[in-house]
C-alpha cells in the first residue's frame, strides 16, 4: 500500500537488526525466517503513521512499532501450530520447516523480545505502552481461545463471532495506532478515537481476510485458499449462510463442516457455492463496508489535519479493495 511505503521502508531497516541470528541458532533462525517472509507490515507501519500524524517524528515510535511486529509474528507462529497450517505468506510455516517444539519456543522468545523493545522509553511512556501492550496481548489470547472453542460448538452467533475477531485481530490494529499516539503525546480523547478507528478498521480487515480465504486467488493470497473451510471454522460467511439459507442448504453446510475428506477440493467448491447462493458472500462485503464507515466516523473526531484524515480514509478504502 503506497500510503504506508515510507514507514514500511524505515521499519524494514530496523527490523533486520532486531531479529539478528545468534546462538542458539535453532532458537533465533526461525524468528528471522518468519519476519523475513515479509507480509503487509500493516500494524507496525500504522504505529509510525499515527505518531507522525500527531506531529512527532515517527522514528520516536520505531521501537513500539517493532514490538507490535514481533508480537504479531509470534501470534502467527502459534496460530499456525494450532491450525496445523502448511503455508504462511506462500512459504512453509515455522513448525513445518523446523518442528513443533522449535515453533513454540521461538514464538515465546519473540514475545519476550517484543517487551524488551519498550525499554528505550522513559518511565512514563514505558508504563503506558507496556500497559496497553499487555492488555492487548491478553485479548488476542482470549480471541484465539474463542476461535478454538467455536470449532466444537454448533450454536455460535454472529455477535460472538464479531467479538472473537475483534479480540483476535482488531484490538492489535487499534493498539498499534494508539501506541503511535501515546509516543506523540496526543490528548486522551485523540488516543481513544485513533484506537477506535483502528479497531473498527481491524474488524473490516479480518472480515475481508475471511472472504479472501474462501474466494481469493491463491497466487495473491499467500495462504491456502479454503483453509477455513478445510478446518471447519465458523466464519461470518458460514454463520450468515446458515442464517439465510434454506433448510436443505443449512443441513448440507452443517454436514460439510462435520467431515474432513483427504481431498478437500470438492468440499471447498460446494461450500463456496452455498456461500454465494445464500447471499453470505455479499453480506460479508456489506459488513466490511459497515465497519469501514464506523471507522471513518471515529476519524472525523480526531484532531489531526484534513490531509491526514484523507490519507487514512484512502487507507481504509485500500483495505476493502485488497486481494492479499
Amino acid at each position: 500500500m503506497d500510503i504506508l511505503a515510507k514507514y514500511s521502508e524505515a521499519l524494514d531497516v530496523h527490523l533486520t537488526s532486531s531479529v539478528a541470528v545468534k546462538e542458539p541458532i535453532q532458537l533465533y533462525e526461525p524468528i528471522q525466517y518468519i519476519v523475513s517472509l515479509g507480509g503487509k507490515r500493516l500494524r507496525p507501519t500504522l504505529t509510525l503513521l499515527s505518531c507522525d500524524f500527531f506531529g512527532t517524528s515517527y522514528e520516536k515510535a520505531m521501537n513500539a512499532a517493532l514490538a507490535i511486529e514481533l508480537f504479531h509474528n509470534f501470534s502467527l507462529i502459534h496460530d499456525d501450530i494450532m491450525d496445523n497450517a502448511p503455508l504462511r505468506r506462500g512459504e512453509e510455516t515455522v513448525h513445518e520447516k523446523w518442528d513443533l517444539n522449535t515453533g513454540i519456543l521461538s514464538g515465546d522468545a519473540m514475545l519476550i523480545l517484543a517487551y524488551q523493545l519498550f525499554e528505550v522509553y522513559d518511565a512514563s511512556l514505558f508504563r503506558d505502552l507496556a500497559k496497553l501492550f499487555s492488555k492487548t496481548a491478553l485479548q488476542v489470547c482470549e480471541g484465539q481461545q474463542y476461535d478454538v472453542d467455536f470449532e466444537t460448538r454448533d450454536d455460535v452467533t454472529i455477535p460472538e463471532y464479531i467479538k472473537m475477531i475483534d479480540y483476535k485481530t482488531a484490538v492489535l490494529i487499534g493498539a498499534a495506532m494508539k501506541m503511535g499516539a501515546i509516543v506523540a503525546g496526543a490528548s486522551e480523547s485523540c488516543k481513544e478515537r485513533i484506537y477506535a478507528f483502528g479497531r473498527n478498521l481491524g474488524i473490516a480487515f479480518q472480515l475481508q481476510d475471511d472472504y479472501l480465504d474462501a474466494f481469493g486467488n491463491p497466487k495473491n493470497f499467500g495462504k491456502q485458499v479454503g483453509g477455513d473451510i478445510i478446518t471447519n471454522k465458523k466464519t461470518f460467511l458460514y454463520l450468515k449462510a446458515l442464517q439465510n439459507g434454506t433448510k436443505d442448504e443449512a443441513e448440507e453446510l452443517e454436514h460439510l463442516f462435520s467431515i474432513n475428506p483427504k481431498d478437500p477440493s470438492d468440499k471447498i467448491q460446494r461450500v463456496t457455492a452455498i456461500f454465494k447462493s445464500t447471499g453470505a458472500s455479499e453480506a460479508t462485503k456489506e459488513e466490511i463496508v459497515k465497519y469501514t464507515q464506523k471507522a471513518n466516523e471515529d476519524l472525523e473526531k480526531i484532531a489531526i489535519s484534513s490531509e491526514s484524515k484523507n490519507t487514512l480514509r484512502e487507507f481504509g478504502l485500500s483495505l476493502m479493495a485488497r486481494s492479499v
